[in-house]
């Protein structure tokens, strides 16, 4: 289940709401930004997936796992809905492969070496750090 997948329209929902900056005297005429919700926990993407979107520290994803993306990059309101899809479908194709867990493996001997003669050298630079005698 690695490669692509389709989220059906019907699991996100799209609002078109006025755009901020600067824009001149179309900004107060055209809702051209756009506002996509998508409830994580109601779609129909595994559970698997369900709980690593859940477990991303993104600030997109609200605490009731929706996941909110504001598209104002374009001044067109359909390359802007463009735009939040492909957002929406690039942070869910983020968590599609599951992490390959950790094998944990001991330090070979020439490594325990290298870190003991390091060691070694270190503890002799600071011994001669000591009070000079004048004998």
């Amino acid at each position: 289940m690695a490669g692509e997948f389709h989220i059906p329209h019907h699991e996100y929902e799209i609002t078109a709401i006025r755009a901020q900056g600067a824009g001149g005297q179309n900004i107060n005429k055209v809702s051209n930004a756009v506002h996509l919700r998508y409830d994580v926990r109601a779609s129909s993407l595994a559970d698997d997936h369900k709980e690593r979107l859940m477990a991303l520290s993104d600030h997109r994803i609200t605490r009731d796992g929706v996941i909110v993306i504001k598209a104002q990059q374009h001044r067109s309101l359909e390359l802007n809905r463009e735009d939040a899809i492909r957002r929406l479908h690039e942070l869910v194709q983020s968590v599609a492969v599951a992490p390959r867990s950790r094998r944990a493996t001991r330090p070979t001997f020439a490594s325990r070496v290298r870190r003991l003669e390091g060691k070694t050298q270190r503890s002799q630079v600071k011994a001669l750090r000591g009070k000079v005698n004048d004998h």
